[in-house]
């Protein structure tokens, strides 16, 4: 019992001292595979030729268009990130087996307080994101048809 308690508390100590750090584009190979891993653990509406046809465009095109922050764990690893532009998440994407963890809550608290967010876009079809930005007091004020690609996957507009 001692030893579960021990664990317990170790986990619990270790959610609150998770900091935000800087990424740097050494650290982009990383963050596109935390983002493959989490969308293929929560984007079941994507298919292998959506993920093949992002993944370029997310390294070359949105890294660099944003303002990212993540979370490491103990060894350095990257265990989710987020995107942030004129005052919108444009990304915000944790490894699968850090999901629950409050990595997610972490990154997008510091968002909306360091860094002015007050917007996002979720695929409609991801109702645990929906959920989790609901959660953290985003209401949905409108709602597109296609994402910004042109393809068929409903974007639910929502702000704080």
């Amino acid at each position: 019992m001692f030893a579960a308690a021990h664990i317990d508390f170790a986990i619990q100590f270790e959610r609150h001292m998770m900091l935000v750090d800087n990424v740097f584009p050494e650290d982009y190979a990383e963050m596109l595979n935390v983002w493959e891993n989490s969308v293929r653990a929560t984007h079941d509406f994507i298919t292998e030729d959506d993920i093949a046809f992002f993944k370029p465009i997310i390294i070359e095109q949105a890294f660099p268009a944003v303002t990212l922050k993540c979370v490491k764990n103990g060894k350095g690893a990257i265990l989710g990130f987020m995107g942030i532009h004129d005052a919108k998440v444009e990304m915000l994407f944790i490894l699968n087996e850090a999901r629950g963890q409050g990595v997610g809550k972490v990154l997008l608290q510091h968002a909306i307080k360091h860094l002015g967010a007050s917007k996002v876009d979720v695929n409609e079809q991801n109702p645990l994101a929906v959920g989790f930005y609901e959660h953290m007091g985003f209401k949905v004020v409108s709602r597109s048809p296609l994402d910004d690609m042109g393809k068929p996957f409903p974007i639910l507009h929502m702000m704080l």
